[in-house]
């Protein structure tokens, strides 16, 4: 299903929830709503599937404008964070429910609900109760649910948040390959980045009801168009001034720009590790944290703390250590614009001393 949204506006009262929101996106993605909690990702979602009402602005599915059908005229498929499930119904009865509110023959909803139950998994669970399955088998039956009607949308509402961290990384996976399979359009909130970049096609930035930027999970990454998207995905160092540090001297040239370095920006090591040291500048380990694949370190280099990461294979830094340490480029913004700036000092290499 292709979806197209214009002027998209919502209020509650004096709370203005979504603001003048447009985006399309094609048949067959999986687009994740990503933004901190408040931000309008839900108001959108439910806007969208018509169980709210915009107070402006028009969403439309394949060309046809939308605003007036009522949700089961739609083609959508929710999923509801809290699985949503029908107590008193086994899981084939909440997977069938659906297709009997559209008065399928019973011959289609048995073979439909056997088709869903092999697709997610859920063989030998059909006849259980959802008290009597895990967390992950509830919201697998949540998502068979809604795509026994063959929705052309699937919708999905935070749909990992009430499972524990192992279980929601092993249905991340299993998500993406289902809407890869099944070939439908899917949108989902969530405000864990991680999950967003692993799972999304693309992603959708909201805050504040705005949408700040829309892009493959390496665009966000690597190339933030504002401020708030460089802050929120990954993690960052904030400067006031760069124009301290060694190769970013140009950056003191515009007033009031300030600089966001990520992690991955920044090398630190001893001297003979490095082949720029005229780009290097002194630090001090202040801490260093074992993170399982890599070593997080705080660096202290004059008036600056950054953080940046260490690979295991390395040998290992110790608190109050001195080190070398390279900042590659930092994310330069002001209130006009934003910008990658390469540390000018990298092109002049000096051989490596081992």
């Amino acid at each position: 299903m292709h979806i197209e949204v214009r002027g998209l506006d919502k209020s509650f009262g004096n709370f203005h929830a979504v603001k003048d929101v447009s985006f399309s996106i094609e048949k067959g993605r999986l687009i994740g709503l990503l933004g901190p909690s408040g931000g309008g990702k839900t108001s959108i979602l439910r806007m969208l599937a018509g169980l709210e009402t915009p107070t402006s602005g028009e969403i439309y599915f394949h060309g046809k404008q939308v605003n007036n059908l009522p949700p089961q005229e739609r083609g959508i498929g929710f999923v509801f964070q809290n699985y949503a499930l029908f107590k008193h119904m086994t899981v084939a009865e909440n997977i069938a429910f659906g297709l009997k509110v559209q008065k399928k023959k019973k011959a289609d909803i048995t073979a439909r609900v056997q088709e869903l139950v092999e697709l997610t998994g859920l063989k030998g669970f059909e006849q259980r109760y959802p008290n009597q399955l895990s967390g992950g088998q509830r919201q697998r039956v949540a998502f068979a649910r809604a795509l026994a009607p063959e929705p052309q949308l699937l919708l999905l509402d935070e749909p990992f948040a009430a499972i524990d961290a192992k279980i929601r990384s092993e249905l991340r996976t299993w998500l993406k390959d289902i809407i890869e399979r099944v070939g439908i359009t899917a949108i989902f909130v969530t405000h864990d980045q991680e999950e967003a970049i692993e799972v999304a096609d693309e992603i959708m930035i909201i805050n504040h009801g705005k949408l700040e930027q829309k892009g493959t999970p390496w665009e966000i990454y690597k190339q933030p168009q504002t401020p708030f998207v460089a802050s929120f995905v990954g993690e960052s160092t904030f400067l006031d001034d760069i124009s301290n540090l060694r190769g970013f001297e140009d950056a003191g040239d515009w007033e009031g720009t300030k600089a966001l370095i990520r992690p991955e920006y920044i090398e630190i090591g001893k001297p003979s590790e490095f082949a720029l040291a005229s780009a290097t500048e002194q630090g001090k380990i202040k801490h260093i944290h074992f993170r399982g694949s890599e070593w997080k370190v705080e660096v202290e280099v004059g008036a600056y703390n950054l953080t940046t990461y260490r690979s295991l294979e390395k040998d290992v830094l110790q608190p109050g250590e001195d080190v070398q340490v390279l900042v590659h480029r930092a994310y330069l913004f002001n209130d006009e614009d934003s910008w990658i700036m390469e540390n000018r000092l990298k092109e002049d290499p000096m051989p490596v001393h081992i």
